[in-house]
């Protein structure tokens, strides 16, 4: 089991590591005014909008600019903190993996509704999103995984915590 969570663990900084970087210079373009943009950036996301035909990113629904916000407001700064709590081995990662994992499934589940419902999305914009809905529910597992192996015994109840002995 150690094994593999390390190899999600490995998959999953790349993801976070990316996210950190993709999400304030790329996604926020489509909440954001695009003139406080470099020119380069703008142009690479034309260029994504034009290659993949993705609509929802040039017609900025409503329901996308929220999401929009909502991944930088909570998920950017969780992309930074998982980067952190991997690199460190911090006990927390499970759980704020568990959230961001959450979070990017729900949000994928609302986007990728909208594709497959209105018919316009091509298989290759499918193909794009798909695998964030797959980090998603890697990035929940791994939070579940991390939680399970904590238990303790067959009754799975946490252990007791020791009482700390009076120093004299």
């Amino acid at each position: 089991m150690g094994a593999f969570c390390k190899l999600i663990d490995a998959v999953l900084f790349l993801y976070f590591a990316l996210m950190a970087i993709v999400a304030p210079l790329i996604d926020s373009q489509i909440s954001l005014p695009g003139d406080i943009f470099p020119a380069f950036l703008v142009d690479l996301n034309r260029w994504y909008i034009d290659e993949f035909g993705d609509y929802l990113a040039k017609e900025k629904p409503h329901f996308l600019v929220g999401l929009i916000w909502h991944e930088l407001l909570l998920l950017w700064p969780l992309s930074i903190v998982n980067v952190y709590a991997i690199l460190a081995g911090k006990s927390w990662f499970g759980t704020t993996s568990m959230v961001y994992g959450a979070s990017v499934v729900t949000s994928m589940a609302a986007i990728l509704g909208e594709m497959v419902g209105s018919g316009k999305a091509s298989e290759k914009l499918l193909m794009m999103h798909l695998p964030f809905m797959g980090v998603g529910i890697l990035a929940l597992l791994r939070g579940l995984l991390s939680r399970s192996s904590k238990s303790s015994g067959a009754d799975g109840k946490r252990p007791a915590i020791l009482a700390r002995r009076k120093r004299a």
